[in-house]
């Protein structure tokens, strides 16, 4: 009896000695620490400096490193977008980001502002970009109802028309339009319906005239 009752607590130490080195390795010794940090996603955001972004320092236990904190840092970043972040055993921390892209320049006074999709301002800059589609409004600002309106449509066109594309004027959410770099104007109208418009308008363009109606994508006028 004495005998099994040995045995038993042996036991119990042995399992709770392992369980111990287990926990201690997992999450305070540098054994299953982090070793490297893994970006991808990136094309104009140095690998470097995302890495100093996230802030994990090499050997961090990967058991205890705070992905949601990780991930709020690097939204912090004015050139981020968004990003997830997840643990690769036994000693990588996986950073994927998805990177703002310029979508239009705005005429700001002496300066332009160069914005992504969502209005966010990336830079500001003394000459545009040439490639950049010129959006003409009161007050850019993310949450200027003009500059929304402008920015779904950006978001709506067919990319073989916003190659096409110069200038979006929007003095107000309902009046839109567009000029062509050949000299073409798109009487657009609200922002409703964009992607209808969008489709609409790529068909119209085929044919010939120097303004196009499709303010109403169901009757489009052509002259």
């Amino acid at each position: 009896m004495r005998r099994a009752v040995r045995r038993s607590a042996l036991a119990t130490l042995l399992t709770g000695g392992v369980v111990g080195v287990a926990t201690w390795v997992v999450f305070f010794s540098p054994v299953l620490g982090v070793r490297e940090v893994e970006i991808t996603g990136n094309s104009r955001i140095p690998a470097e400096q995302l890495r100093q972004a996230a802030g994990v320092r090499t050997g961090t236990p990967l058991a205890t490193v705070d992905l949601a904190e990780v991930e709020r840092r690097l939204r912090a970043m004015r050139a981020v977008e968004s990003a997830a972040v997840d643990r690769g055993w036994p000693g990588t921390l996986r950073v994927s980001v998805v990177e703002r892209v310029p979508a239009a320049a705005v005429p700001m006074g002496p300066t332009t502002a160069v914005i992504d999709r969502y209005g966010v301002v990336l830079q500001q800059v003394t000459v545009a970009p040439p490639r950049l589609p010129v959006l003409r409004v009161q007050r850019a600002a993310a949450d200027d109802p003009a500059t929304r309106a402008g920015l779904t449509v950006l978001r709506a066109l067919p990319e073989s028309v916003l190659e096409r594309l110069r200038e979006l004027r929007v003095p107000s959410p309902r009046s839109i339009t567009l000029k062509l770099t050949d000299g073409r104007t798109v009487v657009w109208g609200d922002a409703g319906r964009s992607a209808q418009k969008g489709r609409v308008l790529l068909a119209a363009l085929a044919k010939p005239g120097t303004s196009y109606d499709v303010s109403s994508p169901q009757v489009v006028t052509v002259r």
